[in-house]
């Protein structure tokens, strides 16, 4: 009997630091140590970077731009459209993206995207966002729900949307929303992430390089 206690409370112990060797040290939160979604049928996989000593080295760790055009945006740009944190990120990433129920949009300028962007998001610039545009405006906001009926939309089906741009400095989120609100995307259905890029970096958490 004492052989067989020892025994399981050998393998307990094993078991206890096999646990502890896996473990993150930094997690996105408590219990949380990292996402592994299935989009499109590549694997997604967002946690924070492990190295504590970790600094950024790119133009994130920039205080001051020039303003205008680079001027502080308010939490809530527009009335009605709500403003998320970097976890309500990652849940509509979760919740969202695998069952093709909502769509995170970044909507900055393809240079910038090239850099590294969120996960699982799609680039629509948001200079696209206007029927002035070349490229074809109708198959874009038909992509994000709406139907074109004689001179106005339909959003009955509209997508729920996930806004990002570079930052709180950044307004290529807040001309993407304007443009959308216009021709009367619900405000209901945009969801819109203020942090941007330079907050998603300076908390280490996963980004990918477009193909």
């Amino acid at each position: 009997m004492i052989k067989k206690k020892s025994l399981v409370a050998g393998l307990l112990s094993l078991s206890l630091l096999t646990t502890a060797l896996n473990a993150l040290e930094v997690n996105i939160k408590e219990g949380l140590p990292f996402v592994k979604v299935e989009i499109n049928g590549k694997i997604i996989k967002i946690q924070r970077i492990q190295d504590t000593n970790h600094k950024l080295t790119n133009s994130y760790t920039k205080t001051s731009r020039p303003t205008p055009p680079f001027g502080i945006q308010p939490f809530q740009p527009i009335k009605g459209i709500e403003t998320v944190s970097e976890l309500d990120v990652i849940d509509f990433i979760k919740d969202k993206l695998p069952t093709n129920k909502g769509i995170l949009i970044d909507a900055r300028m393809p240079k910038w995207n090239r850099a590294g962007t969120i996960p699982g998001s799609i680039n629509i610039p948001f200079s696209v966002l206007t029927p002035s545009t070349k490229v074809s405006y109708k198959k874009i906001i038909g992509l994000l729900g709406g139907k074109k009926e004689d001179n106005t939309w339909n959003f009955k089906n509209a997508q729920s949307l996930l806004i990002f741009d570079n930052g709180p400095w950044c307004q290529q989120g807040l001309r993407a929303m304007q443009n959308l609100v216009k021709i009367g995307y619900p405000k209901s259905k945009i969801l819109y992430y203020r942090g941007g890029m330079q907050y998603w970096q300076i908390l280490g958490l996963t980004t990918t390089v477009p193909k």
